[in-house]
């Protein structure tokens, strides 16, 4: 079908924000979700503050592991990375960000 997400491309994190909202519905998954990308905030922090920049080769990990769970176990759904790798992680911080505010919730609102 055209304009699905499958042959849709996105030109500004704008129009794809809605997508990845779809795609993160299940409340297991968005709290994996803010939890990685909370503990990588954590740990990149730390480790810049510290010297001990070692450390950041687990940002990746603590991610993408958290998130991966959320999609690959209770979502059932390939992660957007996969396509979009840049308005993905850019949309993973907004949802933080967005949770924090109370723009949005581990609930999904559909």
């Amino acid at each position: 079908m055209a304009g699905t997400s499958e042959t849709k491309r996105y030109r500004s994190l704008q129009e794809f924000y809605p997508y990845y909202l779809s795609e993160h519905q299940h409340t297991t998954s968005r709290v994996l979700h803010f939890t990685g990308t909370g503990l990588l905030l954590i740990v990149a922090i730390v480790a810049v503050s510290t010297g001990k920049f070692s450390w950041l080769l687990v940002v990746p990990v603590i991610g993408y592991g958290f998130a991966w769970v959320g999609h690959f176990f209770f979502e059932r759904n390939k992660p957007a990375t996969f396509k979009y790798p840049f308005y993905s992680l850019a949309s993973d911080f907004k949802l933080f960000f967005d949770i924090l505010q109370g723009k949005e919730g581990f609930k999904s609102q559909k």
